[in-house]
């Protein structure tokens, strides 16, 4: 409780600063100017057709994923029940045995059960994006989008399986039994053992350096904004006891957060296993309930969104338009290729890399496939699909998705808020510990850095909250996808480890 105190001691000269609204965006307005270089080169366009532009960074994301599914056999089909035994405890004698490895793997079991890896990876990535984004992409793109996200999330597991078996074969476990782990260590050890030593470190140097941002900005300011929006909006928008104190927000949500996080990742996870399941669920048993309320829909809305993905009317631009926004919104729904999950997973208990791998393939399953498909399929089936709210913001999208459940259940935006809050909550410590991670790697793992990070993480809760940070987040989303760029090389590089962990799992089952 006395390290909960001192950071949130630490935190009050900001509180007046994060209350200055109109200093923040005078110094918003500056930042914007002195970064939007950089937000233009991560997302940059490229000119398709007279009526289409693609991100530039969804081309190796969508490649590698095809690639990926491609090297090993659709994993991302063939492996999915072997993933669902291993997270119900199947195969955990096997894991526990396990057997001698080689020295570019440690020989530990690590600090989280397959299930708390899971859910503290879902818990980054389960959130705004299957809210927002979803409406967002459906608006833009029409219901047919939802097909090409379900096919984006499909093509993303094998990069999450990839990934993630990356993460657990080349971490570290320090003395205490801290597991230290992500693509900052398998770009500089694995490209090391292929030769490639120097290039290593420059990219493992560059994801956490991106990491590090991504996590103060995206993974915090971004999402404790975007709760405190809606909850002032569902409590009377301008005439609500919220409106103007954002800093108030910030300061229960950054004490909540602290609490967590101090305890690492066996906290957090002890915390995630208990929020995922139960928002997701809520989310999902509310999905539905609108669903098979308007039964008689279901069969037309299936048919908009298969005929929308193939033959759309005029809704971005055609079916390349329609492809894009569904890949796009899947891409930073569940992160499939950027590395940030593989953090998460590194802190297993087990053996086999492999194991691990097979389990994160759940998560784009869950996040895009399930989650996202059923706020789809509510807007489409409550007629909330307008080609006129295109150009919307995140916030009200987030009001547009609340108002599809409230046409149903009236009282439900009431129940959606919390569950934002909960996501953004879950999502806000996910990501603390991915950036944490990639602090001790540049700064070393000392108590002193570990509380500087924490400190500074906290503080950034209470400015998000406080704060119209439009240009900050734009330029925190760059280095989130940003990460790709030296991950995605490093999985292509590192793709044939990765098959002999997978080799060696699946002799270990056979021969159990």
């Amino acid at each position: 409780m006395k390290k909960v105190l001192f950071i949130l001691v630490s935190i009050l000269p900001f509180l007046t600063f994060a209350a200055e609204k109109g200093l923040d965006q005078k110094i918003d307005e500056c930042f914007g100017w002195a970064t939007s270089w950089f937000v233009q080169v991560i997302f940059y366009q490229i000119p398709f057709t007279d009526n289409i532009n693609i991100y530039w960074v969804l081309f190796p994301l969508i490649i590698g994923a095809v690639y990926f599914t491609l090297y090993f056999r659709f994993i991302n089909f063939k492996g999915f029940f072997t993933s669902i035994r291993i997270v119900r405890g199947k195969y955990d004698n096997i894991e526990s045995k396990g057997e001698n490895r080689d020295d570019e793997s440690d020989n530990h079991h690590g600090e989280v059960s397959h299930f708390q890896a899971l859910t503290a990876a879902l818990s980054a990535t389960v959130g705004l994006g299957n809210i927002a984004g979803v409406a967002i992409a459906v608006s833009i793109g029409g219901a047919g989008a939802t097909f090409w996200m379900i096919v984006a999330g499909l093509l993303g597991m094998a990069s999450k399986f990839v990934e993630c078996t990356l993460g657990v074969k080349y971490r570290e476990i320090s003395e205490d039994g801290t597991v230290y782990g992500g693509p900052m260590y398998y770009l500089k050890k694995g490209l090391k053992s292929k030769g490639f030593q120097s290039i290593g470190v420059i990219l493992s140097v560059w994801f956490a350096i991106m990491c590090i941002g991504g996590s103060f900005g995206g993974g915090n300011m971004f999402q404790v904004n975007q709760a405190f929006q809606l909850l002032e909006s569902i409590t009377g928008g301008d005439k609500s006891f919220l409106h103007g104190r954002g800093w108030l927000f910030g300061i229960i949500m950054a004490t909540l957060v602290g609490i967590v996080i101090i305890g690492g990742i066996k906290k957090i996870a002890n915390v995630t296993d208990k929020i995922v399941p139960f928002m997701v669920g809520i989310y999902v048993l509310a999905s539905l309930f609108v669903i098979f309320i308007n039964y008689h829909l279901i069969g037309d809305a299936f048919m908009q969104i298969i005929s929308g993905a193939f033959t759309p009317i005029g809704i971005a631009g055609g079916a390349i338009g329609v492809l894009v926004q569904g890949f796009k919104r899947a891409a930073f729904s569940n992160e499939a290729g950027i590395g940030s999950a593989s953090i998460a997973h590194s802190a297993v208990k087990t053996k086999y890399a492999a194991s691990e791998g097979l389990v994160a393939l759940l998560e784009p399953f869950i996040d895009t496939v399930l989650v996202c498909t059923m706020t789809a399929l509510v807007l489409i089936i409550t007629g909330f699909v307008d080609p006129n709210n295109s150009g919307m913001n995140n916030a009200q999208a987030i009001l547009l998705t609340s108002s599809a459940f409230e046409s149903v259940i009236s009282w439900f935006p009431y129940v959606l808020t919390i569950a934002v809050v909960l996501f953004a909550f879950s999502s806000m410590i996910s990501w603390s510990y991915y950036g944490f991670q990639s602090w001790s790697f540049l700064f070393g793992r000392s108590k002193k850095v570990e509380y500087s990070y924490k400190i500074l993480f906290c503080v950034f809760v209470v400015i998000g909250s406080a704060s119209s940070l439009n240009s900050v987040i734009d330029f925190s989303d760059a280095m989130v996808f940003a990460m790709m760029v030296p991950n995605m090389i490093g999985l292509v590089i590192l793709a044939p480890k990765v098959k002999k962990e997978l080799s060696k799992f699946y002799n270990a089952i056979k021969n159990k």
